[in-house]
């Protein structure tokens, strides 16, 4: 008989979330990858040009763990948690995906259409990337955090700007998948 894996449900891995986050206030640490980048680039001797890369990185070594865990986590959940089914999608995610020219949709959560190395590598892909990094970063900078610090960190523990934070997380997502996905598409 084969077993099937199916993805954590929510009253495990909630909870499990809502463990690590209590552990992490209780020890005075947050959560989020942006101070994991900031930490890297102070290993890295960005410090030497750029004073907020000027801190005491030392200190945020055990936040290097979380990169880790993201990066053994990931492998893990891939290859050995994974269930390759087919995603059952709305018939207008379909047909609108379609209009994109996107093809055998639903079948992975990486669309060959955006990730296939020759993709990434083309003029578009590179701009792309260059253009989405700058604006993360900044957007990184500007609100303070990531939207995972913002998201699980802050709210948890009930910061209104977290709050504003995730609220403008999802309006700039709306935006960015309704306006401006379909004209770079």
């Amino acid at each position: 008989m084969e077993y099937i894996l199916q993805p954590w449900p929510w009253y495990v891995s909630g909870p499990c979330i809502a463990i690590v986050m209590f552990l992490l206030l209780y020890f005075g640490r947050t959560f989020g990858m942006s101070s994991n980048l900031r930490t890297l680039c102070a290993i890295g001797g960005a410090g030497k040009r750029v004073a907020f890369f000027k801190f005491d990185w030392k200190s945020q070594r055990w936040n290097l763990v979380v990169v880790l865990g993201a990066i053994f986590g990931g492998f893990i959940a891939h290859y050995f948690l994974s269930n390759p089914i087919h995603m059952d999608l709305s018939e207008a995610t379909v047909k609108d995906l379609t209009a994109l020219g996107f093809n055998d949709i639903g079948q992975s959560l990486l669309p060959p259409e955006l990730f296939r190395w020759n993709s990434v590598f083309s003029l578009k892909g590179i701009l792309i990337l260059i253009i989405g990094g700058f604006l993360v970063g900044f957007g990184t900078r500007y609100a303070g955090g990531c939207t995972s610090g913002h998201a699980i960190t802050g709210l948890s523990s009930l910061q209104l700007p977290s709050l504003i934070a995730v609220i403008g997380f999802f309006i700039g997502g709306l935006i960015m998948i309704h306006l401006i996905y379909p004209i770079l598409f």
